[in-house]
């Protein structure tokens, strides 16, 4: 046993050092790790920044390129978004890109917080002018309180990192905007880069000036690049959290909810606008949603409802599309810079919406001008099938619901097609039908 010890010393110590080779190669090699903005900035986008950041510092990675394509989007988003980009130990760029893609409004504020601002060619950049949620200036001292805001941080950003802070003032005062090859020329951006590989070849043995850590120059010579896009249940958060999308999602809850309440038994209206319902909360758990705005909107579908019920000439539906167009323009605030619903959109529901009511309460009108038919008389005539043998009596299947049935010419089997004759409560008198008189 002592000689088997004493032979098993080497082997183990060999199978030490084997396990330990693939750790020492992977920390040995650098790592880049690709990331990216695509489309409008919200808080999803600012949860995935700051988990990929976060896990980029944990594997001790040499660079994070940040892939930006973006109109803008949500202010606190951007904040927590630059904060995250400023406070990370791992070195950021910002790499506008592919050709035509933008870093405009917050996207400008996002690129000035990386340590490098990178532009494929045919990229532009700027326009950062803050806006209302509807897209409209901002007046008064409130609209000047912001603008002073957006201009001493851009400033602060660009100065930070030795840019052209005169020129971001500019995209935020005047909505300036400019394309790759000028942006470098002013300063702008740092350096301009077909694709990936150009840009980390332009990289190697940059020296890059961080506020927090000092100056670090970057070794990316076979460095493996890590992909961090975005996960499938990450992209379908983020573009569910499209204020057009949520608005969308939201009609389609109330209208198939309340088609499901006016009309039992449909099944289909009441699944879409459950699903619909849960698809707008998930994304108004993360949207700035103005209560006053969902409240007017859920007021416009009850009178909608009330004319259908009790028809008032449309004027419940008038009303109820002043409440709707209100209550759509206010229900989500996403803040001075920001992304709102498209008025456009608004106009087009609200119209689609009011055509709809039309058409249900002229119905709606047109069943109660019809005579009514009461007690046996809505059902006599009516066919139906025998669901078992009748002799005489059995279940019969008429008018969508099973009624106790009773031959009134003899026996009838089962699966014959009936014709209901008289009715006592709720049992019926049927005939049998002659398979000619069932098929015309």
């Amino acid at each position: 046993m002592p000689g088997l010890r004493f032979g098993l010393r080497p082997l183990v110590a060999a199978l030490a050092v084997l396990a330990a080779l693939p750790s020492q190669a992977r920390a040995a090699s650098p790592e880049v790790v690709q990331a990216g903005i695509d489309g409008d900035i919200n808080s999803v986008t600012s949860s995935y920044i700051s988990s990929t950041v976060a896990h980029a510092e944990s594997e001790g990675a040499r660079l994070l390129v940040l892939d930006m394509n973006t109109p803008g989007g949500i202010s606190s988003s951007m904040d927590q978004i630059v904060t995250t980009l400023l406070n990370s130990r791992v070195p950021v760029v910002a790499y506008v890109a592919p050709a035509g893609a933008r870093a405009d409004s917050a996207g400008l504020f996002v690129a000035q917080a990386a340590d490098v601002i990178a532009m494929a060619p045919g990229t532009n950049l700027g326009s950062a002018h803050p806006i209302d949620a509807s897209g409209s200036n901002i007046g008064g001292d409130l609209g000047q309180k912001i603008l002073n805001d957006a201009v001493a941080r851009v400033r602060n950003l660009a100065t930070l990192h030795g840019r052209n802070a005169d020129w971001c003032e500019k995209a935020v005062r005047q909505s300036v905007n400019v394309g790759a090859d000028q942006a470098v020329s002013l300063h702008v951006a740092d350096l301009q880069a077909r694709d990936l590989p150009a840009l980390l070849t332009a990289l190697e043995g940059r020296t890059l000036h961080r506020p927090h850590s000092g100056e670090v120059t970057l070794s990316l010579s076979g460095a493996a690049l890590k992909d961090a896009s975005m996960t499938l249940p990450q992209q379908l958060l983020h573009a569910l959290i499209d204020p057009n999308v949520a608005y969308v999602l939201f009609l389609l809850a109330i209208f198939g909810l309340i088609a499901e309440v006016t009309t039992p038994g449909a099944i289909l209206p009441g699944t879409v606008g459950v699903i619909s319902a849960v698809l707008a909360l998930l994304a108004f758990s993360s949207l700035p949603v103005n209560v006053a705005g969902a409240l007017l909107m859920l007021f416009a579908f009850a009178l909608f409802v009330a004319d259908i019920k009790a028809p008032t000439h449309g004027i419940l539906t008038a009303g109820g599309l002043v409440s709707l167009v209100l209550g759509s323009a206010l229900l989500v605030d996403t803040g001075p810079v920001g992304l709102g619903i498209n008025p456009w959109l608004i106009a087009g529901t609200s119209a689609a919406m009011v055509l709809l009511f039309a058409f249900v309460i002229r119905k709606a009108v047109r069943a109660r001008s019809r005579p009514a038919f009461v007690g046996s008389e809505a059902l006599v005539g009516t066919l139906g099938e025998a669901r078992a043998r009748l002799d005489p009596g059995g279940p019969v299947f008429v008018a969508g619901a099973l009624w106790k049935g009773v031959a009134t010419g003899g026996p009838i089997a089962a699966g014959t097609t009936v014709r209901v004759v008289g009715r006592q409560g709720l049992e019926l008198s049927v005939e049998a039908v002659r398979a000619t008189e069932a098929a015309g």
